[in-house]
């Protein structure tokens, strides 16, 4: 799909609601969706996007604020549909603006966003919901729906006002029978169809997989055979928030006698406030910490960690690299508890090959049904498209093939093709009286987390980075009489990543000498005029002669 042309949106007029999607389209993460209404704002979902390999140095990709930071007085509330980093991991870059912004949310999802603002020492207000409570935010209405997902507690939001009924469905599947006993409500998906949906915005990310996503409970059974086989230690890395899969390792673990260790802060924090709320069951004398679980024999231990979208910094990378007090090897059994997130395919099949070498046997998803997705399938979609029935469809949570695909099931059911949107982060849709129209497009951009700086880091700084990955550095120092642009000291060259023999340099040093000459004699004899010729005369050369692009930093000093 082109980028979308940018149009300033047109004014808000009365009784219309505008939908303003800040990230999730076109990518999988950074969820956040701007809803307005009568001057208010309502916020549902601020998640984060993990960088990819072309991102170097980067922590996390928040949602661009840039359109709402002047108005954050007008945000009347946050509501969260989950628990997931791609939906709660945006939070506290937000409340850093405004801290007293209140936040719904179920509670174990309120638990995780507790604790993730209790790292950045934000004390927030929140208010925890659940399925079939309605609550007031200004002028917005919300219900809030249960559905199944593969984290307890998500809940799908309806958002009534004068102009319409939105329904946002967070991430959701239909598996019919859950491990917490708690299925998405078609009942509620009934009502609201027969009240009349006039803009739905569904999961997209298995729109384009056929028929039905398979059940959660299919996957204890593999787990438990997959450990009843391996013959020395085993480690199990999933996401650090599904607490569906770790209590399917524990008792797996269980059934096999062995105990179990929590590696990585996240999944140790993660699962102490899921036990503490009675989410997970933790069998009587199955946690061990790490410490202890080193001790025990190889037979009698399963490791339970972070790191399966082969994170560089979480413990299974660092494990595959030799990094990690846990050195897995001949007779291990290393096994991969999720899907992989598009993006993330070079960064996981290098950590398998890492782990691999050093003789462990790897167990994935490619290879045994040791993960099942948690969203909904197009069978599924297809489903609650017919209970919904809904007049207009903006897909949401997806790259461009898995929106595209949803606008086609969508029409496949009945919704006129005018009335599906497939658009990216930023398109701006006005609901009136049943009816939605594109009112424009905002120039929505990543705002970057490097270190502590957030929003600091540009595009620019980032092609700089993969240039000084990809190809190195050579620097040049030389002091010159102004007038003449004749060479006092120097050229002095310096490299890095490029080549380790200076003596490759002895071929462009008498070409910068003469470039500075010739610039003294057209007459641009300024230190700019200077450093521009320096770099233009290496940047040639080593183009030509070794076929590079490296960085060039030229140093010109005047006497």
């Amino acid at each position: 799909m082109p980028l979308p042309q940018i149009i300033e949106p047109r004014a808000l007029a009365p009784q219309t609601l505008r939908v303003v999607p800040l990230g999730g389209l076109g990518e999988i993460g950074r969820n956040m969706t701007v809803y307005e209404y009568e001057g208010k704002l309502l916020v549902v979902d601020c998640g984060v996007l993990f960088p990819e390999e072309h991102q170097p140095g980067v922590d996390l990709i928040l949602p661009d604020f840039s359109s709402i930071q002047d108005r954050l007085d007008d945000v009347v509330g946050i509501v969260l549909t989950h628990g997931h980093e791609d939906h709660i991991g945006g939070v506290p870059y937000l409340l850093r603006l405004k801290r007293d912004i209140p936040i719904l949310g179920s509670t174990l999802t309120l638990a995780f966003v507790e604790a993730k603002l209790k790292e950045h020492r934000i004390a927030p207000y929140t208010l925890a919901v659940k399925e079939g409570q309605h609550e007031r935010l200004g002028p917005f209405e919300t219900e809030f729906i249960a559905v199944n997902h593969s984290i307890p507690d998500a809940l799908a939001v309806a958002i009534r006002t004068p102009a319409g009924l939105v329904l946002h469905t967070g991430d959701f599947k239909m598996d019919q029978l859950p491990l917490d006993d708690r299925i998405t409500d078609l009942r509620a998906f009934a009502r609201l169809g027969e009240e009349g949906v006039d803009l739905l915005l569904p999961d997209s990310t298995n729109a384009d997989v056929p028929g039905f996503t398979p059940m959660e409970r299919d996957i204890g059974p593999v787990l438990e055979n997959v450990i009843a086989r391996a013959k020395r230690r085993v480690i199990v890395a999933s996401f650090s928030s599904h607490v569906h899969r770790v209590q399917q390792v524990m008792d797996a673990a269980v059934a096999n006698g062995r105990r179990v260790a929590l590696i990585g802060r996240s999944m140790v924090r993660n699962m102490g406030i899921a036990a503490e709320l009675g989410y997970l069951k933790v069998p009587e004398g199955v946690l061990v910490d790490l410490k202890e679980a080193l001790d025990l024999p190889d037979e009698a231990v399963v490791f339970m960690s972070t790191g399966s979208q082969g994170e560089p910094m979480a413990v299974l990378a660092r494990m595959a690299n030799g990094d990690h007090q846990i050195e897995p090897g001949s007779g291990d059994t290393v096994i991969l508890a999720s899907s992989l997130i598009p993006g993330n395919e070079n960064a996981v099949y290098r950590v398998i090959d890492g782990l691999t070498r050093l003789g462990a046997t790897v167990v994935h998803k490619a290879n045994a049904r040791v993960h099942v997705s948690g969203h909904a399938a197009a069978g599924e979609l297809l489903y609650c498209y017919n209970i919904l029935t809904p007049r207009n469809v903006l897909p949401v949570h997806g790259e461009y093939r898995h929106l595209t695909a949803n606008a086609r099931l969508a029409q496949d059911t009945g919704v006129p093709v005018a009335n599906t949107f497939v658009g990216g982060n930023g398109i701006v849709l006005d609901l009136h009286a049943g009816v939605v129209r594109q009112a424009g497009q905002l120039d929505v951009g990543y705002t970057y987390v490097d270190g502590s700086t957030v929003g600091e880091l540009t595009d620019a700084d980032l092609k700089d980075r993969r240039i000084l990955a990809e190809e190195g550095f050579i620097s040049i120092f030389v002091a010159i009489d102004r007038q003449t642009g004749r060479v006092i000291v120097g050229p002095e060259i310096q490299s890095r990543g490029f080549a380790e023999d200076e003596s490759v340099f002895d071929d462009v040093r008498p070409r910068i000498v003469q470039a500075l000459a010739d610039a003294a004699k057209s007459g641009n004899m300024d230190q700019r005029g200077y450093t521009q010729a320096v770099r233009r005369t290496v940047g040639r050369w080593v183009n030509t002669q070794h076929r590079r692009r490296p960085m060039i930093v030229p140093v010109v000093i005047e006497a």
